[in-house]
């Protein structure tokens, strides 16, 4: 058993870190949506931030909205992407990998349940600047972005996938 837990101990870092997006992004949304209840659907926390609550039923930045069988089409796709996911995971043997992989996967999962659930993705962050206004969006797609971004990182900057290996001097 415990060379069971060493030999996957990242993997399963990255399983506890899916799970706790999830739950910390349903806490967080029961938590704005029990704020805003009394306000005018949203909540002025500094001049250029609101939260808010507004469904998705599209994919990001609202594209594909209204699509027929949307909420079916999308959660397969993302049941089938998050698939390729973890089977990475089971193959990394990086502890940024799979924490990354573990931010992706449970952004994924933490979207497409409440897709399959409300039949929107539920949005509550909310930021504008002198006249622009970006597409209000969640905690899962927050941790999406973080975890892609962790990912080209380490693409960018791991010594063993560097394409400068053998030559001395590259820095």
């Amino acid at each position: 058993m415990k060379n069971f837990f060493l030999k996957f101990r990242f993997q399963i870092l990255a399983i506890l870190l899916a799970v706790s997006v999830i739950l910390i992004d349903r806490m967080t949304e029961h938590a704005v949506s029990f704020y805003i209840q009394n306000s005018e659907g949203f909540v002025k926390i500094t001049p250029f931030f609101n939260l808010v609550w507004t469904g998705n039923d599209g994919i990001s930045f609202g594209m594909l909205q209204d699509l027929a069988y949307g909420k079916w089409l999308l959660s397969i796709s993302a049941f089938i992407i998050t698939g390729f996911f973890f089977i990475w995971l089971l193959r990394t043997k990086s502890l940024w990998v799979a924490c990354a992989l573990g931010l992706i996967i449970g952004g994924a999962l933490g979207n497409t349940f409440e897709r399959l659930y409300y039949g929107y993705v539920i949005d509550i962050l909310d930021f504008h600047f002198a006249g622009y206004h970006w597409p209000a969006f969640n905690l899962t797609d927050s941790v999406i972005f973080i975890g892609v971004s962790l990912l080209i990182y380490y693409e960018l900057k791991s010594p063993e996938h560097s394409n400068n290996k053998g030559n001395k001097n590259y820095g």
